[in-house]
């Protein structure tokens, strides 16, 4: 049986801060393919007040989640336990795209670790936050992150980043608008 939770508590918190993996899902508004993201790197994720989190997001193989949320908003962050006493959290809410070009970007991007091939940083407001025994989640031991998404966006020079992202970037697979032309054009930033 879920808890559900007003804020993000200490203990919360703590449990968020130990993971080592986070899951992002989201939908389109009409029809559509339901997305379901894995997000490494710990130091990715930031608790921003009580209810609100935010995560940076790099480039990748998609950009579903930047369309979805541009769709309609709605996102569910999950941690799960694969280490230590079964737990699962759920954050749901309505997310925002904030890219480069944003005011508030410059500032967001300071919570976070330094990671090549920054696309946007996205900000969610949860309206719900709530816990469950995980119970039947595996046990499973973290080794290390891959470094393989850093030394792959190293490797890119402007120009390769920008036909990368035109190419990936611009819509989902569903066709829904994602990343503008400007939005894609990659910057200096990086966390």
């Amino acid at each position: 049986m879920a808890k559900v939770h007003e804020t993000l508590n200490e203990r919360l918190r703590a449990f968020i801060a130990e993971q080592p993996v986070y899951f992002v899902a989201t939908a389109p508004e009409q029809g559509g393919h339901v997305n379901v993201s894995p997000k490494g790197y710990a130091d990715t994720f930031a608790v921003l007040d009580d209810t609100t989190v935010a995560y940076l997001d790099l480039d990748g193989s998609g950009v579903e989640t930047i369309a979805h949320i541009r769709d309609n908003g709605r996102v569910t962050i999950m941690f799960a336990a694969f280490s230590g006493p079964p737990n699962i959290v759920r954050l749901y809410g309505r997310g925002r795209v904030v890219t480069p070009g944003d005011e508030e970007f410059p500032g967001l991007l300071k919570l976070f670790g330094p990671h090549p091939g920054v696309r946007s940083v996205i900000v969610v407001e949860c309206d719900r936050i709530s816990d469950s025994c995980g119970f039947a989640v595996p046990f499973m031991s973290f080794d290390e992150d891959r470094t393989l998404l850093d030394e792959w966006a190293h490797r890119k020079d402007v120009q390769q980043k920008r036909a990368y992202r035109a190419k990936h970037n611009r819509e989902s697979i569903d066709g829904l608008p994602a990343l503008s032309a400007e939005e894609t054009d990659p910057v200096k930033h990086r966390s």
